[in-house]
């Protein structure tokens, strides 16, 4: 086969099709696992209020400048780099690390959601003490992991076929029916929970006085976790792009796309845990395990919506994995001259291996702690946690850093602006463009920076 006609084959069969892909890529866990905790631990509305402000300051820009350099090259990440500048393959490979470590702990919760959503269907009990039953489960030795992997043969095995093939027809099903999913819950939890007024008031109405630098940098790396910047994604799936679409358009839908998933769990989760008398706060990463799960065991048809709620976050997880692995297979197609078939076993050995010592770390390696230093000196991490902290605080930020060097100081605006508008056809890459690009995107980052090493809080 020419590399003309592979490169046809790898593009997407419609812009449809593209966008599904790309937002079902950005709406995962970060959306409606960890978005509502955040947004409640940092003051509700003005987390929110943040939290959209990023979106539109460094979450679209930097969603266009990676889907740019790939689809300009049509290449995976090192090669996408090095074709511009051979000096710069190190950012790809940078960014495989960082997709390789968050799938290792991605799909240790994406394990729990299929299990959980198993669990809704053939029974929903979970027993009197929710937490008990959470804390048994991911501390087992050997269920979590048994979920993972069958969540992981399943995202592998149909991305051999081609995330342009079988994967976006999928996706272009999957995601609609994720937003019908949380539509039809957040519809439910508003009109049969009590007090589910005053938790949508909570939600929305910002408080200031809870704004902080902390504040921000959660909501700015939840912003670089949920969307998905920084770590190569939208330059893997750029370089199947046509050169006649719109990119400036498809980075706002994909941000906005992100966004809405964001908020819309929010409007499920928020005020069903008010509703209940929950304390969000505490309840952290596994409100939607052990909160969500009372809560649907009080409301009438509570299994059914139950079975509704997990089905859609299992959609999230799946949509995203099938775009996360297909930036380290790329790599090992075009970079390592790997067939497809060891290019996807390749990667799903990798991710596998690390999944199985992430769920290990909630029970039987639970003692086993990883070093990190900050400005109060020493301190150490389980391993999730440091998976967690070293990709979200360190890869994402320094990766989205490095793009837009990239982009100002190697590749240049001139030959930007020529591929992201079609050579004019689709505007121009205006002055605030690129002021978001030498100068917002990095201060932020920095901040995010200063923050997780103590700082700034």
């Amino acid at each position: 086969m020419s590399n003309q006609t592979n490169m046809e084959t790898r593009q997407w069969g419609s812009r449809f099709g593209y966008l599904m892909v790309a937002a079902g890529a950005a709406i995962g866990l970060g959306n409606i696992w960890r978005f509502p905790y955040l947004a409640y631990q940092g003051g509700g509305g003005v987390f929110l209020v943040v939290y959209i402000i990023v979106v539109a300051l460094i979450g679209h820009p930097m969603v266009q400048m990676e889907t740019a350099i790939g689809r300009y090259t049509g290449k995976d990440t090192v090669s996408a780099f090095q074709r511009i500048n051979k000096k710069w393959g190190f950012a790809g490979w940078m960014a495989n690390v960082c997709t390789l470590m968050i799938n290792m702990y991605y799909v240790v919760v994406g394990g729990w959601v299929a299990k959980y959503a198993f669990q809704y269907l053939t029974g929903g009990d979970f027993g009197a003490d929710k937490q008990a039953y959470f804390d048994s489960f991911t501390s087992s030795t050997v269920e979590p992991i048994v979920w993972a992997m069958i969540l992981l043969l399943f995202v592998s095995v149909l991305l051999y076929f081609g995330i342009t093939n079988i994967v976006e027809k999928i996706s272009k099903v999957m995601l609609p029916l994720l937003f019908a999913l949380l539509i039809i819950c957040g519809i439910w939890a508003f009109f049969v929970n009590e007090n589910a007024i005053e938790g949508v008031k909570y939600y929305l109405l910002p408080d200031f006085s809870k704004f902080s630098f902390t504040t921000f940098a959660q909501a700015a790396t939840q912003v670089l976790f949920s969307v998905g910047i920084g770590w190569g994604l939208y330059v893997t799936l750029g370089a199947n792009i046509p050169k006649q679409n719109n990119l400036k358009s498809d980075a706002v839908m994909v941000s906005v796309f992100d966004t809405a998933a964001a908020i819309l769990a929010g409007f499920v989760i928020v005020p069903s845990a008010f509703s209940g008398g929950v304390d969000i706060e505490s309840a952290g990463p596994s409100l939607v395990f052990n909160v969500m799960t009372d809560i649907f065991e009080k409301l009438p048809g509570g299994r059914i919506i139950g079975f509704c709620f997990f089905l859609a976050i299992l959609f999230a997880v799946i949509s995203s994995l099938f775009s996360f692995f297909e930036i380290s297979v790329r790599t090992f197609e075009d970079n390592l001259h790997m067939g497809r078939l060891k290019a996807s076993v390749t990667t799903a050995v990798i991710v596998g291996i690390g999944n199985i010592f992430a769920s290990l770390g909630f029970g039987l390696l639970s003692g086993v702690k990883l070093p990190w230093i900050d400005a109060g000196g020493f301190k150490t991490l389980g391993i999730y946690d440091w998976l967690d902290t070293f990709t979200a605080y360190l890869l994402m930020p320094i990766g989205c850093i490095l793009v837009c060097i990239f982009i100002a100081k190697v590749w240049g605006f001139k030959n930007y602006e020529k591929e992201a508008t079609n050579d004019g056809k689709f505007g121009h890459v205006n002055t605030y463009e690129k002021f978001l690009t030498v100068f917002v995107v990095p201060f932020f980052m920095i901040i995010i920076l200063l923050t997780v090493f103590g700082f700034i809080k």
